[in-house]
């Protein structure tokens, strides 16, 4: 199984990605706090458990949707798939075994 980074991602996975996260509900949101470690850890259980996952850049976010979530991406080694409106779309490749992973 190849795992998918930012620097190897197609056109084609991001839009197979896209596709999926449409019926995905936020996990959560990030709002005038910024990025915290709690935010971090549960981003990164969410993403552990479902490789997929969208979150809500609420108004109050003092840096712009793109910028906030290329800086969780990178903070979490996942992929910002797309950022769409105030709603930013994140992969990463579960570790865990025995699961059933994304086909993308």
């Amino acid at each position: 199984m190849h795992i998918i980074t930012n620097e190897n991602i197609t056109s084609k996975q991001r839009s197979k990605l896209k596709s999926l996260a449409s019926t995905l509900s936020p996990v959560t949101q990030i709002g005038k706090s910024g990025i915290t470690d709690n935010l971090l850890k549960t981003l990164s259980d969410a993403l552990e458990a479902r490789e997929l996952i969208k979150v809500t850049i609420l108004d109050t976010a003092e840096d712009a949707p793109r910028d906030i979530a290329d800086n969780v991406a990178e903070l979490l080694n996942a992929v910002p798939v797309a950022v769409i409106g105030r709603k930013a779309i994140f992969y990463r490749y579960s570790s865990r075994q025995n699961f059933a992973h994304l086909e993308i």
